[in-house]
This record gives structure tokens, sequence and C-alpha cells, in this order.
């Protein structure tokens, strides 16, 4: 299980927020567990997006290797 970095803040009636690590990953909800909730559903498929376009590229034959930082 990875984890990621939410930032979030209320402005106004809302809740809006933004996943650090991965652009693009953003949501604006009522609640502020809804926007934890929103959040975790953008960022799921943003990565199997991302994961789908880099097998794509890569063609037929590749190598998929895991990377600890």
């Amino acid at each position: 299980m990875s984890t990621y970095t939410a930032v979030v803040k209320q402005d106004g009636d809302w809740w809006i927020g933004w996943v650090e690590e991965v652009p693009g990953v953003n949501a604006q909800e009522s609640t502020r567990e809804g926007l934890l909730a929103s959040l975790k559903v953008v960022l799921q498929e943003a990565l199997e997006m991302n994961r789908a376009e880099a097998r794509a590229a890569a063609g037929s034959c590749y190598e998929e290797l895991a990377l600890a930082l």
C-alpha cells in the first residue's frame, strides 16, 4: 500500500484538496470526509490511467520493476 499526501483546506462552504505527488489529482466537496473519499477515487483513477499509458508506450516486450525510495 502506497502513501500519498493530501493538501486540504476549507474555502467558504467547500472543502478543496490536492494530492502533492500526482499532478491533476484534485477535488472539491461540501464535507471534509467527502473530499477525502473523492481524492482517493481520483487518485486511483489517475494511477490506473498512468499505468495503462506506460504499458501501451512500452510495447509488447517490457519488464516491470518495483522502485523504493
